[in-house]
């Protein structure tokens, strides 16, 4: 496994993400952000972030499963939720723990948490996109 997950002893040692990762190998991926729809294309989940959450992560690890990789693999998440606010974690926490478990994946990983107005449609809530790195 090419990531390393560290938590330098004067940071926070949060439960949910690690402060830094180290990758080590020879290729890069960059998966564009992937959103609440499913193999077809159609919307997954209107109106209900835990259930976009879920799909977009489900994505993320179709699209590194697709190149011979593993959540493992993934460096950095970074996530945009229309409208953040800090009352919808429950629900986008609850949305990824039930992709990493369906699928069998460790969430931890270095994150980064975005609030946006809008994403490139209208109906979409979460963009969830990563940086991974295999050897």
């Amino acid at each position: 496994m090419p990531v390393q997950l560290v938590n330098p002893e004067n940071l926070p040692a949060p439960d949910v993400y690690a402060q830094l990762s180290v990758a080590e190998g020879s290729r890069m991926v960059f998966i564009s952000g992937q959103v609440a729809r499913d193999g077809d294309g159609r919307p997954v989940g209107p109106g209900d972030l835990a259930a976009q959450a879920e799909q977009a992560y489900a994505n993320v690890h179709t699209a590194i499963t697709a190149v011979g990789g593993t959540f493992a693999d993934v460096a950095k998440l970074t996530v945009y939720v229309v409208d953040w606010e800090p009352s919808k974690m429950a629900q986008l926490a609850e949305g990824a723990v039930r992709a990493a478990e369906r699928l069998g994946f460790d969430l931890v990983r270095p994150i980064t948490l975005l609030g946006v107005a809008a994403l490139g449609e209208p109906d979409m809530l979460i963009e969830v996109e990563a940086v991974a790195v295999l050897p």
